[in-house]
């Protein structure tokens, strides 16, 4: 089995959840990056962007990635949906080979019919008034992200697939 699993992608893609019980079956620690850092920084990601900024943001979230990268177990990570953006956070994991990085491709279709329903815990999407709004603005953030996503070692499309059989098949890329 790989050291770890890191699992990429846009926000809604499944991230949490399929981390969560991968973690569960395979009986290793799961940590999603966004809440380990509102854990270890006593606040929320929003009121780090609203208070320092996007910048202090990323300098933070790349300092808690290294710190959870040193962990001598293997872990299941899931990372923010910007994270694989910034720095060289992509490449940085995808350089040892007992990491597996998996982008979970989702349409922008799927996103914005799973998000919508959910946009108002969602502050970057909160703002947005209609499903076709949210489309576009996913649709526009993917083809922004696509390059780094496409980065990981391995991609999954999870589009009309049940979670079930989403946790099957990268279990299978874990042996």
């Amino acid at each position: 089995m790989v050291k770890s699993l890191i699992l990429v992608g846009y926000m809604g893609c499944g991230k949490s959840t399929l981390g969560s019980l991968i973690s569960e079956v395979n009986s290793l620690p799961f940590i999603d990056l966004d809440k380990y850092i509102e854990l270890k920084e006593n606040t929320s990601i929003v009121k780090m962007f609203d208070d320092n900024g996007e910048l202090f943001f990323r300098k933070k979230e790349r300092f808690y990635l290294e710190q959870i990268f040193m962990k001598p177990h293997p872990l299941i990570i899931s990372l923010g949906g910007g994270t694989p953006c910034y720095f060289d956070n992509i490449d940085f994991l995808n350089l040892n080979d007992q990491v597996l990085t998996i982008f979970l491709k989702t349409s922008p279709k799927e996103l914005a019919k799973r998000l919508y329903k959910k946009k108002d815990n969602r502050p970057m999407i909160s703002h947005l008034k209609s499903e076709q709004e949210l489309h576009d603005y996913i649709a526009k953030h993917l083809y922004e992200r696509l390059p780094y996503y496409l980065k990981a070692k391995k991609t999954i499309i999870t589009d009309k697939k049940t979670v079930k059989s989403l946790v099957d098949e990268i279990n299978l890329l874990l042996t």
